[in-house]
């Protein structure tokens, strides 16, 4: 079965850090790009990090370029690999679900990446308390 299913969203306190997991099943991950997007209550979806390790170019939005690593679990066979977003000092902007996302054509626009994505995951919520 061809999924995404993420994991590893917690409560943070501001200047904390987490790791989300992104466990990609069914489908060969080195042969796309995957990455990551985020929603905030009533606002739109953005792209924050994406990996296209056959072509090793990685991308970052703006607003997380110095905080955030996206890698995946191993350099072998791409097949149900694991895909992890790290943050560090993350701030009151950052809380939101954070969804595991492939698709193509992923761009920066401003301070955020878009893309057109094909796969979802159902998305794991990071909160930061101040």
């Amino acid at each position: 079965q061809v999924q995404l299913v993420e994991s590893g969203g917690d409560l943070v306190q501001t200047g904390g850090s987490l790791r989300l997991s992104c466990q990609a099943s069914g489908f060969d991950v080195d042969m796309y790009a995957i990455g990551w997007f985020r929603q905030a209550p009533g606002k739109a979806r953005e792209g924050v990090a994406c990996i296209r390790a056959r072509h090793g170019v990685k991308l970052y939005a703006e607003n997380v370029k110095d905080r955030f690593t996206i890698f995946s679990d191993s350099p072998g066979p791409g097949y149900n690999k694991t895909v992890f977003l790290q943050m560090i000092d993350l701030k009151p902007d950052d809380p939101g679900v954070y969804y595991c996302a492939v698709g193509a054509a992923w761009v920066p626009r401003g301070k955020i990446l878009t893309a057109s994505i094909d796969l979802w995951g159902k998305g794991t919520q990071v909160t930061v308390a101040s």
